[in-house]
């Protein structure tokens, strides 16, 4: 394996970690409530939410470095995770990935505008919602891609 192959397994794998850390553990159950609401009062708890989740990414990847004496380029690392962190932005605003799900639905992938309300609450009912939606399922993977878009960044900027 290359160099440039290794460090782009290891940063994959350290924002890998480092999301899933700071998208459960670290979010409040405030910002998890209120950062898709609209205006101002959801676009900062959203805001909130995508500082504490990079830092958790942050982190675990100078951990990874730390330990695995990765020779990252600090600039290709700094822009990586700013484009990670305003991908995930966009998605936890929720009416951006829903919307896109329904063009997508409408045009790409027959039924995936449906996929978005699988496993949510009926409306009148007194259905359990759980964390397995269709909704959730789309954000994680919109997330995880842009985990390998950040890693193949941080891994380009190693000379």
């Amino acid at each position: 394996m290359t160099g440039s192959a290794v460090v782009f397994a290891a940063v994959f794998v350290a924002l890998y970690a480092g999301h899933e850390v700071g998208d459960y553990w670290l979010q409040t159950h405030h910002q998890a409530c209120g950062k898709g609401a609209p205006g101002w009062a959801g676009r900062v708890l959203c805001a909130r939410h995508v500082v504490a989740l990079t830092a958790a990414k942050l982190a675990a990847l100078t951990l990874a470095v730390l330990v695995l004496a990765l020779p990252l380029n600090p600039y290709a690392t700094a822009v990586a995770l700013l484009v990670d962190a305003v991908s995930h932005y966009w998605a936890d605003r929720r009416t951006t990935v829903a919307k896109l799900a329904a063009l997508l639905g409408r045009t790409v992938v027959p039924g995936k505008g449906e996929f978005v309300a699988l496993g949510a609450p009926r409306p009148g009912r007194d259905d359990n919602p759980t964390l397995g939606t269709g909704a959730a399922a789309l954000d994680q993977s919109w997330h995880k891609v842009w985990l390998f878009i950040a890693a193949l960044i941080t891994a380009a900027g190693v000379g």
